[in-house]
């Protein structure tokens, strides 16, 4: 019966990482926020590793409803596959927007989870990038997007937006909303941020994913493994779901509701930790 309620509780870790990880309000601090009520009765090394590892299962999900744009090479029956060129270059842009995130993560990775991974600083990030998110957004109501489209996407922009994309080495920051926002501020349109935040989303998460499991030394138990099935599986699930509904929603409207959103949970959180708990 414990086991069963641990498994409960991965899963609902796994509906939080599959809503949160795409939308721009931060998947890894609430999932460390969640933990703190729920307690999943784990060794905490593995904890640690399962919040990164159970992106995985988000990940499979941007892959298999972007297959057809991510995929550089076209099949045609009884013929040799047809090298799309478009597809390479993106990718070509993708590890150069890859490049910045992982040197930073590489050198202060461990630093920054000893002493960041914290309720007040994940409250704090909510905030600051909850005010930007309104900020910039009531910025470019006055001018027009100068890229639209993924293939206009330049490799300075690449490169700026990975810039951006350090920021989310801050629990509460959101991987998905420092890249949304860095697009936004660099004049790219609002569908074009979200879709290269995806692309980008791929090498990064799973080369994330894989130094944690190098770092843990995959010395897992057989419920520790049935743990994280049930996350990445959750996540996945639900990953496929909120990825549609995101590309719908922000075709029609801004994202000025994520930070509102992020401001009201900041301070809910340092409301709880500092004057409640």
């Amino acid at each position: 019966m414990e086991r069963l309620l641990e498994i409960l509780k991965v899963i609902f870790l796994g509906i939080v990482e599959g809503i949160t990880e795409w939308l721009p309000i931060s998947s890894t601090g609430h999932m460390l926020l969640v933990d703190e009520f729920i307690k999943v009765k784990e060794d905490p090394a593995f904890m640690e590793t399962f919040f990164i590892v159970i992106q995985l299962g988000a990940i499979l999900a941007v892959v298999l409803l972007f297959w057809n744009r991510m995929f550089p090479f076209q099949f045609k029956s009884k013929e040799k596959p047809v090298i799309r060129k478009d597809v390479f270059s993106l990718w070509f842009k993708v590890v150069v927007a890859c490049i910045p995130g992982a040197a930073i993560t590489l050198l202060f990775d461990d630093f920054i989870e000893e002493h960041f991974h914290t309720p007040t600083v994940i409250a704090a990030a909510l905030i600051l990038y909850g005010l930007g998110f309104l900020f910039v957004e009531k910025w470019n109501k006055a001018r027009a997007p100068r890229v639209s489209g993924l293939e206009n996407v330049s490799y300075k922009d690449a490169l700026l937006i990975g810039l951006f994309q350090v920021l989310s080495i801050i629990p509460g920051t959101s991987r998905s909303g420092s890249t949304i926002l860095g697009g936004l501020i660099l004049g790219v349109d609002r569908t074009t941020s979200a879709d290269f935040t995806f692309f980008l989303a791929v090498p990064v998460m799973a080369g994330y994913s894989l130094l944690k499991l190098l770092k843990f030394g995959f010395d897992f138990t057989a419920f520790q493994l049935v743990l994280l099935l049930a996350g990445c599986l959750t996540a996945f699930l639900v990953s496929l779901v909120v990825i549609k509904l995101l590309l719908s929603y922000i075709k029609k409207r801004d994202f000025a509701v994520f930070g509102w959103y992020r401001i009201i949970l900041g301070a809910l959180v340092l409301g709880w930790f500092l004057l409640i708990k």
